[in-house]
């Protein structure tokens, strides 16, 4: 067996798994925002976000980092030299710190200190979208 597929295999997994909590975390804070008065429907939704935040967000994120450090390290380390690589890591960069962002958004949403609107977390779920089509492009197309 190819310990490489391997290597490229899970990293695919895990960046599968941590998108999906990317697209669906600032979801369920529409919900959230928007059921706010209703305590025991709150109580459930921020049971949702910290689960999927903790034991699912950010384990899929630490895999993902390192298997694609991973097979950055099969490849070679020069493989950093392509602009498409730096670019892609750019972009997952943004994606740790949007994840990051997402934990803030979640602790406010607890604590109940969130000032911001169902509209705002409907748009803040474009993010992810936008970076992971260009991401894709950029990794199969390798442009630059």
């Amino acid at each position: 067996m190819n310990f490489y597929l391997i290597l490229k295999s899970l990293h695919l997994i895990a960046v599968i798994s941590w998108m999906v909590g990317l697209l669906y975390l600032p979801r369920i804070f529409v919900y959230h925002v928007e059921n706010f008065e209703k305590k025991e429907t709150t109580d459930i939704f921020e049971i949702m976000e910290k689960r999927l935040y903790i034991y699912i967000m950010r384990p899929a994120m630490l895999f993902s980092w390192i298997f694609g450090i991973a097979l950055i390290h099969l490849n070679g380390f020069d493989v950093l030299t392509n602009l498409w690589m730096q670019l892609k890591l750019l972009l997952v960069i943004l994606l740790s710190i949007y994840h990051e962002y997402l934990g803030k958004c979640l602790n406010h949403l607890k604590n109940r200190t969130n000032t911001k609107t169902s509209k705002y977390y409907r748009y803040l779920n474009e993010v992810p979208t936008v970076l992971l089509i260009l991401i894709v492009f950029i990794v199969i197309i390798k442009p630059l």
